[in-house]
């Protein structure tokens, strides 16, 4: 395939980000596949976790992770790749973190199985109150893709065969 930007891929934990992002930068000729979450592991010592008491800073880093994967992003994508930047990006910070890419064109992937997928994957463990910030606070941009009952390559080919609605200006 053809260069096309940048494609961001978010959902909440366990949605199949990683594994379908993979997939997804293999399918293109100049693939990047980015993980946002190594900026945060980058941080070796004063690395704030996201309890009340660290909140601030906590969301000052998280900040800082999102700009570093844009640009990051962007550098990729001015040398001809299609960048897939995979992270969890929910909440009203989605508009900060898609206005922090430059590169057009620029997609919106959101992977959102349902639930008891999620809990599934997760060995039991309940995910209702992410599944409900993601719902509940996060703009309605790009592509919102239910992949419970989809392979990660059938997922890839759902992406692939929808990125129309996924872009966004």
């Amino acid at each position: 395939m053809e260069t096309e930007g940048v494609i961001v891929v978010s959902g909440i934990t366990a949605a199949g980000k990683s594994t379908v992002s993979q997939l997804l930068a293999e399918r293109f000729q100049y693939g990047v596949h980015l993980r946002g979450e190594v900026f945060r592991r980058m941080i070796v010592s004063g690395q704030a976790s996201a309890d009340a008491e660290n909140g601030a800073e906590a969301q000052k880093q998280l900040k800082l992770r999102y700009r570093l994967a844009c640009q990051a992003a962007d550098g990729y994508a001015q040398a001809g790749f299609t960048v897939v930047l995979q992270d969890v990006v929910i909440g009203e910070l989605l508009r900060e973190f898609l206005d922090g890419i430059r590169s057009r064109p620029r997609y919106l992937v959101v992977l959102t199985p349902r639930p008891d997928v999620i809990a599934r994957r997760l060995g039991g463990l309940s995910v209702d109150e992410l599944d409900y910030e993601l719902h509940a606070f996060t703009p309605r941009r790009g592509l919102w893709l239910d992949n419970s009952d989809l392979s990660p390559p059938e997922t890839v080919d759902a992406i692939l065969g929808r990125l129309d609605e996924a872009r966004f200006d």
